[in-house]
Order: C-alpha cells, then structure tokens, then sequence
C-alpha cells in the first residue's frame, strides 16, 4: 500500500518505509526531525515542470499529464518504488507542499496505482 503524507507531519508507526520524493530538501525541517528512509530525489518532478506547475490547483491536470511522462521515462526509480512496497507492505511518500491534494506524492501514488 502506497500513502502520501506531509513531511512536517510526526512519524507514525503506519507509516512503513518514509521516501521523501521533493527535488529540494524541505525547508525548515532537519534529517533528524525528518526521519526519511530513503530520499529519492530522481522521482521527483523535473525543475522546470516544478517551477512551471507552481502547486497552482489550476494547472494541476496539465500537471499529472507531463510528470507522467517523465515517470515512464524513469523506470529504475519507479520500479524501486514497487519494490520498497513489496518489501514493505506499506510505503509512505513525503512532500513538503502545502497543498494536500495537489502535489507530486499525489500524482506518484495515482500513477502507481495505475489511477493515472
């Protein structure tokens, strides 16, 4: 099962393996507080697809379409992915977007799911 999950959220036991999936490290927050597993910087979103979406719900479709594609061109990160959640029955995608609705560790977990 794959769940996504503010950063600045506390660590809960149901929250299996922690990936963060930002480009950038979270602002304000230390490796220590953070306690990620693993951070996988390659799954995120391309710079100029973050800078372009903006977490502008507006552009939250057009969004999903071009981070899918990027997804598909990344096979060996998206794969690891899989298999940190069959090892681990759960997996946890952090973000650090205010947006819980509209953000990449949303569109990751649709894309996994094949909602996407």
């Amino acid at each position: 099962m794959i769940k996504a999950k503010r950063i600045y959220e506390p660590r809960e036991r149901n929250d299996g393996f922690r990936v963060l999936v930002d480009r950038l490290w979270p602002r304000g927050i230390s490796k220590e507080k953070a306690r990620i597993d693993l951070w996988l910087r390659d799954v995120a979103p391309s710079d100029a697809l973050r800078k372009r979406f903006a977490h502008n719900p507006k552009k939250w479709a057009g969004f999903q379409k071009k981070y899918r594609a990027e997804l598909k061109a990344r096979p060996t990160e998206v794969q690891r992915i899989k298999q940190l959640e069959k090892e681990n029955s759960m997996v946890t995608l952090l973000y650090s977007a205010h947006d819980d609705e509209h953000n990449q560790a949303v569109a990751l977990r649709r894309f996994l799911e094949g909602k996407a």
